[in-house]
């Protein structure tokens, strides 16, 4: 069964690496990682979607999710 993520653990992951890796220049532009899982992000706000299948999402922001959620089973603080 394929992966499913809510709109909160996209914020949360989002919020996860923008701490991590702080947007930097003048630009201000994201991280890598926060980059790739703003796409689906602002798709899944766009249509009004709950939740999004990991597989509908780019192999950037799945490794960016894979990631995340290791640092949550590994006990870090940092949301």
């Amino acid at each position: 069964m394929t992966r499913q993520y809510s709109l909160n653990e996209l914020e949360s992951a989002i919020n996860y690496w923008r701490n991590r890796s702080p947007s930097v220049g003048e630009e201000q532009a994201l991280c890598k990682e926060a980059a790739a899982l703003a796409e689906p992000y602002a798709l899944m706000i766009f249509y009004s979607h709950t939740e999004i299948p990991a597989t509908a999402m780019s192999p950037e922001a799945q490794k960016a999710m894979a990631d995340w959620e290791a640092t949550r089973k590994s006990g870090s603080t940092q949301s």
